[in-house]
């Protein structure tokens, strides 16, 4: 039976003699738990602040939404009050700078939002707009792209508005959605005046419907759902709204806890690292007592107490970091939240930060700590490494597969579905494995090919790789793996901003004019050519439904079984088509073939996009039965084709053959390259004036809000990226620390024969140079593979190394370890041999 008085006594002697070296061991926890628990109080806030405000997150008790006008509705005579919306997107032009852009027109009739309110400036922005009359609220970051003032005139359509008020604040809006769609306000008793309204408009018509207090919305609705189901009405209630946005928020805040938690693994590193050499410097004290009669066992829970008062002690200052930071979350992540997010100290996450840290901080150390159980009483006689591989020793298994067990069972917790959370134990494995192996590599090819015709500086640089209490291979993982997360994030961005400069690229369009009607086709055209510009895709564009799939229509699809019917989307959504005989640049034929009309009988035969039909369970030979304006079509599938969706083009999902749908009534899409900015602007301004009706995406813009938009999320990554670099700051500030000792002896004995400051000088600014050129090396090439993976598979866009980002990155990083290196040692290099031994007796 252990004396667990003497154990006690023992840990706490050591304790204090060792307080330093054990708070370096803290110190590498400590971020990942003050990640960890900010991100956890975060997220139970804002799953709370989405309950408190889920009314005004939708702004009513009820919104039914549809793309045809909604007349009469059930609960019209039920509601208490009622308002209507019709949103669609359109030019406006701001006269006082002859400038216009595309935004999201919304005619509102009525007091809605019946729940929160629309914030402008001037604070009675909103009454005047309601008051009557030819006036508009516009969105803030519109007012500002074209210095707007409130007073001014914007044009929508045919009519002239004033500016009453500059939108800050819409129910439910996020800064992201007004960065992507920035809204206008007009009254709806002008909408027809307008006259943008036409064939082929993308319109969504909204009733907003308030209910007496204490109505059972869920109950009142439940006998109509099956009608608005077959009249594709959409019935949106506050409890689907909280639902649907606390999913989402509560999967990005299972993303950045995975972050985090990917920051605490990187500390856990450090602690295996740090203990590593705590216990290698401990081997002789070890011997000493096991020489008096110490068990094993009793040794090792000695040195298992200090670990446990110290991982309690990280994970406590952890936690409360955690909570303070926590208070600047809400400001990071304001362009992505729909609703105010109190803060507040979460006890839940307090205790959730605690268990975590401690467990990790035992299982972790564990790893290293069970080699002292190996040292015998010889040990105080010849030395000894007490070393023992994974295969000679169980017990160091089974804390092996308890960290494989904890780490699936943490991301299991957060993302709550098996397959993710073996993904995401398999990513660590797999990242920690191929930098472990690089540091492995790197000290076998050190060790086995070191030249001997190095001069001596370079050799004994070299050679610390691999000699005893080297940190190659930690500070290889921890550096390498936060450098790899950085620079995919880095690099991935900017190759997305380069494939989004259609603008710049020799031969591509860039831009696109639609909801041009078919008289004013020819008119257009003209404009484009008048002005040397080549009309490069003319498009005709027909709008449908789809009544029927083999037979299939959307009542009996919902009698069937879950595993047999059909997406209910397929049937809801409305689709934009076109007709042709011929693919374009940005299609291939994936199966099937383009069969022309008449080329078999007079069936009509249709292409679809591989992914979209595939994914629906659709197949070649299919028969699919569609609308157009009342009139049945029935065609079969002829083809599957692959299409860049990432090409300027018009890309479809559904492709007629030529000779079908030329009588529908259509709208025309014109895709031309204008020369530079002024003569965008210019053909902008000129067509807008003439025909109100016609939409006008300038590439230009969209990459600038592609800019803005990616700025903004990679704000937030790299917010939480920075915690696995600060992390890794850290593991590498205390490894050096901690070696600091045997490097310490080395320093002396080559001071003692003979080696001059100077040259100690610049064998460690050499060693600390190989150091942090293998793990910033290794995480650069790391995140080289993760972008080219990510660009083929999910973004499908060509790779191209970043060599120059790669590089600067390369060297803030080497910079970094090296000036970090020179500041630990110099004590050592500038101090007399003699001196130093002193001190350190």
């Amino acid at each position: 039976m252990p004396d667990f008085g003497w154990i006690l006594k023992m840990a706490l002697r050591d304790f204090r003699k060792n307080l330093s070296r054990l708070l370096l061991f803290v110190s590498s926890i400590v971020v990942g738990i003050a990640a960890l628990v900010a991100i956890s109080s975060f997220g139970e806030n804002l799953v709370k602040d989405i309950d408190d405000q889920a009314k005004e997150l939708l702004g009513a008790d009820l919104v039914l939404e549809n793309n045809k006008p909604l007349g009469d509705q059930p609960l019209d005579s039920v509601a208490i009050e009622l308002a209507s919306e019709v949103n669609f997107a359109s030019m406006v032009a701001f006269p006082k700078r002859d400038a216009s852009r595309l935004t999201q027109v919304r005619a509102l009739e009525g007091n809605f939002p019946f729940y929160g309110k629309l914030e402008t400036i001037p604070v009675e922005g909103d009454a005047i707009f309601r008051s009557g009359g030819k006036k508009a609220l516009v969105e803030k970051t519109l007012m500002a792209q074209f210095n707007a003032e409130v007073g001014d005139s914007i044009k929508v359509g045919a009519v002239m508005f004033q500016i009453v008020g500059e939108l800050q604040k819409v129910p439910g809006q996020t800064g992201i959605t007004a960065t992507v769609a920035p809204a206008v306000y007009i009254p709806m008793a002008y909408l027809e005046e307008t006259g943008l309204v036409q064939y082929g408009s993308r319109v969504e018509y909204n009733r907003y419907l308030q209910f007496a207090a204490g109505i059972d919305v869920e109950a009142l609705i439940k006998p109509f759902e099956d009608q608005w189901e077959m009249d594709r009405v959409d019935a949106d209630t506050v409890e689907d709204r909280k639902q649907s946005t606390g999913r989402s928020f509560a999967n990005l805040s299972n993303f950045l806890s995975l972050v985090a938690f990917i920051a605490l693994l990187l500390g856990c590193v450090g602690v295996a690292s740090a203990v590593n050499v705590f216990v290698k410097e401990k081997l002789a004290s070890v011997a000493v007592l096991r020489c008096l009669g110490v068990a094993s066992r009793d040794v090792l829970m000695i040195y298992l107490f200090e670990i446990v008062v110290m991982g309690l002690f990280g994970a406590l200052l952890g936690s409360v970091l955690g909570t303070l930071l926590q208070f600047i979350l809400p400001a990071v992540f304001s362009d992505f939240l729909p609703v105010e997010v109190s803060v507040g100290i979460s006890w839940k996450s307090i205790g959730f930060g605690l268990l975590t840290g401690l467990l990790v901080s035992v299982l972790f150390a564990l790893l290293p700590l069970l080699k002292v159980r190996n040292v015998s009483p010889m040990a105080t006689l010849r030395p000894e490494t007490a070393d023992s591989t994974l295969l000679k020793d169980p017990a160091r298994w089974v804390v092996m597969v308890g960290i494989l067990l904890f780490i699936f069972g943490f991301s299991y917790f957060l993302l709550k579905q098996v397959t993710w959370a073996m993904g995401f134990t398999a990513f660590v494995l797999v990242a920690f494995g191929a930098l472990w192996g690089v540091g492995k590599l790197i000290m076998w090819l050190v060790r086995k090919f070191l030249p001997i015709s190095l001069s001596y500086p370079w050799r004994q640089a070299l050679a610390n790789l691999y000699r005893p209490n080297n940190q190659t291979i930690s500070l290889i993982a921890t550096i390498g793996l936060g450098t790899a997360m950085i620079s995919t994030l880095f690099f991935l961005q900017n190759q997305l901003l380069q494939e989004a400069k259609f603008a710049d690229k020799e031969d591509q369009p860039n831009m696109l004019m639609f909801d041009i009607q078919t008289p004013q086709l020819d008119q257009v055209r003209a404009k484009v050519t008048d002005r040397k510009m080549r009309v490069i895709q003319e498009v005709p564009i027909v709008t449908m439904q789809l009544n029927e799939i083999n037979g299939i229509d959307k009542r009996e699809n919902e009698d069937l079984p879950d595993e047999d019917n059909y997406s209910r989307w397929l049937y809801n959504r409305e689709f934009r088509v076109t007709y042709r005989d011929t693919l374009i640049s940005s299609e291939t034929l994936a199966s099937g073939e383009l069969i022309p009309l008449g080329a078999r009988g007079d069936s009509v035969f249709v292409s679809l996009e591989k992914g979209f039909g595939e994914g629906n369970g659709l197949k070649i030979g299919d028969e699919l039965i569609f609308n157009v304006q009342g009139r049945p079509i029935k065609t079969f599938i002829g083809s599957f084709r692959d299409v860049k969706f990432n090409q300027v083009s018009t890309n479809f999902l559904v492709l007629f053959p030529n000779g079908v749908l030329e009588q529908a009534p259509k709208f025309h899409v014109i895709i031309t390259k204008t020369q530079n900015d002024r003569q965008a602007a210019d053909v902008q301004s000129e067509i807008v004036r003439e025909f109100p009706n016609i939409s006008i995406i300038n590439l230009g813009t969209i990459v600038e809000t592609l800019e803005d938009i990616l700025g903004k999320i990679s704000f937030v990554i790299q917010f939480m990226a920075f915690f696995s670099i600060a992390t890794g700051i850290l593991v590498l500030i205390s490894s050096l620390i901690i070696s600091k000792y045997q490097r310490m002896r080395e320093s002396i004995l080559l001071r003692t024969l003979g080696a001059s400051s100077s040259i100690v000088g610049v064998i460690n600014t050499l060693e600390y140079f190989f150091l942090g050129s293998l793990a910033s090396l290794s995480g650069i090439i790391l995140s080289f593979l993760a972008t080219f993976l990510l660009g083929e598979f999910v973004f499908e866009m060509d790779f191209s190394l970043a060599w120059k980002e790669g590089g600067v990155i390369y060297l803030a990083i080497t910079g970094l370890t090296i000036i970090l290196g020179w500041l630990n040692g110099r004590r050592i290099i500038n101090q007399p041999p003699m001196e130093i031994l002193r001190g350190n007796g």
